[in-house]
């Protein structure tokens, strides 16, 4: 087992941190009211086309550039370290989807188009209780005429009014299955939510009898499977955050000076930043550790996707948290970029669900499969 990084990976990861440097500008979102479009939503996703960054994972024989899910943990940390507003996140869960449940045809129709940049996707899995288990929806679908449709309502749909299809799971009569929607129907409605974290576009969505193509290969295992890689998404970008979020609060103690001296030079904060880098390097050993296994097939993927998102997206709220009150009352204003990494620290740890629930998860995957723990 080898999961440290070799020059390949530091090379993506500089690259794009130098690229997101320049690029991603959260300024413009330094003040009441800002929206991810004043951030650069769809200017950054045609520069990250250009990258070939939404075909890093889609297999090369579909289009795209079949890198690691290692390669994809270097991209998603800067995009987490420089909070970039774009609809990757929606296009790689929906194309992921349709890698795992679509038809050979399906596959090789969509996810060419989505490396290419041409088709933007999203995943709508998430109830109105913020439920997302892939055993409920509030989304019903039914046959009628010889043809599907679904009636219903998502909640918390990443980048939906951005995309040109929405992937959606739905109840038939005896399962869940997923199925693809035109983002343009007339009879879809797509409410962008005032979400926490202005850097994310969160929406709700709607169907009344709105036409849909099954993905015929959807099963029991379709879920789990797409909310593993969301696991490593999410927490890649929390662990990316994290170094960004230490590396201010070092360079700010350093600079601040209170009783004569720096205040990094008492104690107090001393110990902080010390626990804060072992936070640091805890969550990026999750997910690397994670992204291996993903991409290994490894027994253990599952356990390790759970315990990545669990860990760093509850380590990047203490950063965060503890970002504020190092910085002490300037940490708290509009004009300070601090605020909205605590509220990207919030929104992953609650997006796919609370640490609480991945922990239970890890609990229930060692109670079944206890052999885990010595593998």
């Amino acid at each position: 087992m080898d999961f440290s990084l070799n020059e390949e990976h530091e090379a993506l990861r500089d690259n794009a941190r130098a690229f997101l440097s320049k690029e991603a500008e959260l300024s413009k979102l330094l003040v009441p009211g800002a929206t991810v479009a004043q951030a650069g939503y769809d200017g950054m996703w045609n520069k990250m086309v250009e990258l070939g960054w939404p075909g890093i994972v889609v297999p090369e024989a579909y289009g795209g550039l079949g890198m690691t899910y290692l390669d994809l943990a270097m991209v998603m940390g800067e995009i987490g370290r420089s909070l970039a507003a774009a609809p990757l996140f929606g296009t790689l869960a929906g194309a992921w989807a349709v890698e795992k449940a679509g038809s050979e045809d399906q596959k090789k129709l969509l996810l060419g188009e989505v490396a290419a940049g041409r088709l933007r996707l999203a995943l709508a899995v998430t109830c109105a209780n913020g439920t997302a288990d892939g055993a409920h929806s509030d989304v019903k679908a039914v046959q009628r005429d010889g043809r599907w449709v679904v009636s219903g309502r998502n909640a918390f749909v990443v980048d939906a009014d951005a995309a040109d299809k929405i992937v959606v799971l739905a109840r038939t009569k005896d399962k869940g299955q997923f199925f693809l929607v035109d983002r343009g129907d007339r009879n879809v409605t797509v409410d962008v939510l005032e979400w926490r974290d202005i850097t994310r576009q969160v929406c709700a969505v709607s169907y009344n009898n709105v036409s849909a193509e099954p993905l015929s290969q959807s099963d029991d295992d379709t879920w789990p499977w797409i909310r593993d890689r969301l696991y490593l998404v999410l927490a890649a970008e929390s662990a990316g955050g994290i170094q960004k979020v230490l590396a201010d609060t070092v360079e700010y103690a350093k600079e601040r000076v209170a009783f004569g001296k720096p205040i990094g030079a008492f104690q107090a904060i001393k110990h902080q930043l010390a626990e804060l880098a072992g936070l640091d390097q805890c969550a990026t050993a999750g997910v690397h550790f994670a992204a291996w296994a993903l991409g290994e097939g490894d027994k253990r993927a599952s356990l390790a996707a759970a315990m990545a998102q669990s860990y760093a997206s509850a380590a990047y709220r203490d950063v965060t948290y503890r970002n504020i009150q190092v910085f002490g009352a300037i940490g708290f204003t509009w004009e300070m970029k601090n605020h909205l990494y605590y509220k990207r620290a919030r929104s992953n740890a609650e997006l796919l669900g609370a640490p609480r629930h991945q922990r239970d998860q890890v609990v229930r995957l060692l109670e079944k499969t206890p052999e885990l723990l010595s593998a």
